[in-house]
């Protein structure tokens, strides 16, 4: 059977994190097998564990680890990988090295700005490193390709945009309160829901500074579901605080993100910077009301779509508050769940279209596999 190396340097949950674990795991559907190399013990691990996939786990750190290249290598070898799948710049750089050592095809994708940071340290000689070993990019939306070639960090020959997908069925259940009795949330309250990373791009700051600022018929609890980092947090706790906002929950890491979005009255995403955005495309699944921020990937995800999302400016606390304002009015006319929402994302981000297009890729790099018909729904 052939065999796809699966590679990332990350290990904590997250976007490109899921992307990650999806293909390794649903691409053994379609006659592959998936060897999977992380840097260490963690979400990603947990959970490849729990889908059967046990993973190889080398620790590697500093800026160029010789020891990393040649392990990756001789594990090319040892199973006669056909192609490496890479994931994030970090991984992208070994994975390019270790292509040009065995004379086996990478495929790196890039999730945001952040893999390809400008300042990035040894940036020419990692880019030099990509240019000859990586035979194909993959973006995650257009508007970062577009992005990262301005920057010449890309070959847009050599480059494909494959958007990120969900199991848009998961997705399908009815609202709930849940959530409400967890948090113990009166009925006659609003719940706007968050769903990221507490990391310093999402904008959490500007998210309770407009909440500050919103004038709603009912009154607003805020929930944020994400990883926290611990100064992060303790600053937004802090800033809530001197806000007067006393609903506000920081959720941590939550595992079932459809049960969570099911809770929520309205779905926000107050990021200055995506290049895609999974959790938007979860929250269209579930069919919520939103207010997004023009950040990159959302805007692309809803294209001329509009009515399916308020948008605001990035880092805009005036802005933002008047569409969270005008959503909450729209709520309380009744514009609740959509089913247009629930369409739009299973005709655009399946899975299913995610993986007929990375295995597109690997048939243009001379992987035998199979690209499976989309139908009608699950096309783009």
């Amino acid at each position: 059977m052939t065999t796809i190396m699966h590679l990332i340097d990350t290990t904590g949950p997250g976007g490109a994190e899921d992307v990650f674990i999806t293909l390794a795991d649903q691409l053994r559907h379609h006659q592959l097998d998936s060897l999977v190399v992380i840097r260490g013990e963690g979400y990603v691990a947990d959970t490849l564990r729990a889908r059967g996939l046990e993973p190889v786990i080398i620790p590697a750190k500093g800026s160029f680890n010789v020891k990393l290249v040649w392990r990756l290598a001789r594990l090319v070898l040892k199973h006669r990988v056909s192609l490496i799948q890479s994931h994030l710049l970090g991984s992208n750089v070994y994975a390019a090295i270790t292509g040009l050592a065995t004379g086996t095809p990478v495929v790196a994708t890039y999730h945001g700005m952040v893999d390809v940071a400008p300042d990035e340290r040894f940036r020419w000689l990692k880019r030099t490193m990509m240019k000859w070993g990586i035979k194909r990019y993959v973006a995650v939306s257009d508007s970062l390709s577009q992005r990262i070639q301005q920057l010449g960090l890309l070959d847009a020959i050599r480059t494909r945009v494959i958007y990120n997908g969900i199991d848009v069925a998961a997705y399908a259940i009815e609202p709930s309160n849940a959530l409400r009795e967890q948090l113990q949330i009166p009925a006659d309250s609003l719940l706007i829901g968050a769903l990221g990373n507490i990391r310093q791009p999402k904008r959490y700051d500007v998210l309770l500074d407009a909440l500050a600022k919103c004038h709603g018929e009912r009154p607003v609890v805020l929930a944020i579901a994400g990883d926290p980092k611990a100064k992060l947090i303790d600053a937004l706790k802090q800033q809530a605080k001197e806000l007067g906002l006393e609903q506000v929950h920081f959720l941590g890491f939550v595992s079932d993100t459809p049960a969570y979005l099911a809770g929520l009255d309205l779905f926000v995403l107050c990021s200055d910077s995506e290049g895609f955005s999974i959790s938007t495309i979860e929250a269209l699944a579930c069919g919520l009301p939103m207010v997004l921020t023009r950040c990159g990937g959302p805007e692309e995800i809803i294209g001329d779509s509009r009515e399916l999302a308020h948008f605001a400016s990035p880092a805009d606390s005036d802005d933002l508050a008047a569409k969270l304002t005008q959503a909450m009015q729209a709520i309380a006319k009744g514009d609740t769940r959509s089913a247009a929402a629930r369409a739009w994302v299973t005709q655009r981000f399946s899975m299913e279209a995610m993986l007929a297009g990375y295995l597109s890729v690997y048939r243009e790099l001379g992987v035998d596999c199979q690209v499976p018909q989309l139908t009608a729904e699950e096309g783009r």
